[in-house]
């Protein structure tokens, strides 16, 4: 059986875990960042779980991870 290709875009927004779960990064960090509050920035900065449905088509974008 051939090799499968990774998905690029998806190797880069998305990260496994250890234990096979898909973390992300959360919106709203880019820019306009001095009207929203301290605590809100520290919540954004940190990474978030995808949700179950999603995970299964994630991992088949990054088969090797």
């Amino acid at each position: 059986m051939p090799k499968l290709k990774t998905n690029k875009g998806a190797a880069k927004r998305f990260k496994i875990t250890g234990s096979g779960k898909v973390l992300r990064r959360k919106a709203g960090m880019r820019h306009i960042l001095t009207s929203k509050q301290k605590s809100v920035k520290r919540v954004l900065g940190k990474p978030a779980l995808i949700s179950p449905t999603h995970e299964r088509s994630i991992k088949r974008l990054i088969p090797y991870s």
